[in-house]
């Protein structure tokens, strides 16, 4: 079996793609979406058509909404399990509002004929992204907490009750690469790697529920340095590069039986943990300002 394959035997696969034509050959269980993923599927040729349909509206919020749970649907078609879609950027610090967009774009998945059942709502892990999932957890509503730079706030969304959360590997690695002016890590030695088993050990050890799913991948090396996590989201580029390895791949995590618990985190707890952590504070800054300057894209291309 090529690396691929056999990462599939002990990790959950899913694509981090709007496009359908690498989720057809790579066929992961689940796929993930967010709005620069979004804006990159609406100059795809197979959306042709829904771009065309959403200008139509007039509205570019409706239209923007529109677009993406229609993409959104199409990729339902494609995988078993998960599509997630992810609420304006702009919402990241009013908890209501997301709860608000993420009921609306649940709505608006079950007129397509899409159950609630099928999609993981996406929220930017701020404090406020924290309390909106634990608002939807308790409706049925799964969530995907997103933008992932540290232990305090994947407790946090774990004690929350979330689905699911989405440490970012290579964003980690970056901002180090940038801070200690180094090109490279061993893969053992780098930092997003080991932020995400630092995760993924923890919630094993303390009984969390949430599934750990590494994102944010810069190389295939990194995926493989996670071999065994629940899931991990990764790119079309990087799922042809492990189908093209025909090397063993060795298993790295594994669960553990639980063994400790620990007390709920506080607001002030959660923002020390931030404003103490410059790499995280940074590019949980920094990922919700580029989301959001996709989606001005997104509304710029809709409005012309």
């Amino acid at each position: 079996m090529n690396a691929l394959e056999q990462l599939k035997q002990m990790t959950v696969v899913v694509a981090d793609t709007g496009d359908l034509d690498a989720i057809r050959q790579y066929q992961p269980q689940d796929c993930t979406t967010n709005p620069s993923l979004i804006l990159k599927a609406a100059s795809l040729s197979g959306y042709a058509h829904l771009l065309e349909e959403a200008r139509a509206m007039g509205d570019v919020e409706a239209a923007i909404d529109f677009l993406t749970v229609r993409i959104g649907t199409e990729l339902t078609k494609l995988v078993p399990g998960y599509v997630s879609t992810e609420v304006d950027a702009r919402l990241s610090f009013d908890a209501d509002a997301m709860v608000t967009k993420a009921r609306h774009l649940i709505d608006l998945y079950s007129q397509q004929g899409v159950g609630k059942d099928r999609i993981l709502i996406k929220l930017a892990t701020t404090w406020e992204g924290v309390q909106a999932a634990r608002v939807l957890e308790a409706e049925g509503i799964h969530c995907n907490l997103t933008l992932v730079f540290n232990l305090a706030q994947a407790i946090a969304a774990a004690q929350a009750g979330a689905y699911l959360l989405s440490p970012f590997v290579g964003r980690i690695t970056d901002w180090y690469k940038k801070a200690e002016g180094k090109d490279s890590y061993p893969v053992d030695e780098d930092p997003g790697v080991k932020s995400v088993r630092e995760i993924y050990h923890h919630f094993k050890s303390h009984g969390y529920e949430t599934i750990v799913m590494g994102a944010s991948f810069r190389s295939a090396e990194q995926v493989k340095a996670l071999a065994g996590c629940d899931r991990l989201t990764v790119s079309p580029q990087l799922l042809g590069e492990l189908a093209a390895d025909e090397g063993k791949l060795e298993r790295v995590l594994s669960p553990e039986s639980a063994t400790q618990t620990e007390p709920t985190l506080t607001q002030a707890d959660f923002r020390w943990a931030l404003a103490s952590d410059p790499m995280a504070t940074e590019k949980l800054a920094e990922g919700i300002r580029g989301f959001h300057a996709d989606t001005e894209k997104l509304r710029a291309l809709l409005r012309g």
